[in-house]
């Protein structure tokens, strides 16, 4: 069976996402309701850092945080990297705390990986990869960013998730 794919459309062009259900089966699942909810339309790519993510699914334009669900079980001892193109959950310091949030790698960041059981250890869990619209990810990537009240690397100009939906074979 193949793995699910996701189309996010975004005001920087579509981004499609295939995702890796056998090595992150919970974490693809979480995303995969939010998507069915269609929880990510209107929200937003908050946070940019050049050289290294792009991140979003949690914030509106406003910089308001969306109610989520219970966070779900940190997947990163999956043997999946943080490579360029790959799709993470961001989380706070606590390991087990992604809830809607992810993350798309603009480049390879090793230091993001898996290493053990522990706070320092866990890592940063990848649960998919971009198969087409890299072009758009480093679009967003080149923007221009801001302060925003407390949120830093935030885009000057807004970057939209238009809509997230499931796309069949």
């Amino acid at each position: 069976m193949a793995n699910p794919k996701v189309r996010l459309e975004t005001s920087k062009g579509d981004i499609l996402v295939e995702l890796f259900e056998s090595e992150a089966p919970e974490t693809v699942k979480n995303f995969l309701r939010y998507v069915d909810e269609e929880f990510y339309d209107g929200t937003i790519f908050h946070r940019v850092i050049k050289g290294f993510m792009v991140q979003g699914g949690g914030m509106d334009s406003q910089m308001r945080e969306r109610d989520t669900h219970e966070p779900v079980k940190n997947e990163a001892n999956n043997g999946v990297k943080n490579t360029r193109g790959t799709l993470a959950m961001a989380r706070t310091m606590d390991p087990h705390s992604a809830t809607a949030q992810f993350f798309i790698n603009t480049v390879d960041n090793g230091f993001l990986n898996f290493k053990g059981e522990n706070t320092q250890g866990w890592g940063y869990c990848v649960f998919g990869q971009v198969v087409e619209g890299m072009d758009a990810v480093d679009a967003m990537e080149s923007e221009r960013t801001r302060s925003f009240g407390y949120h830093q690397d935030v885009p000057a100009d807004t970057i939209s998730i238009i809509s997230a939906r499931r796309v069949e074979d």
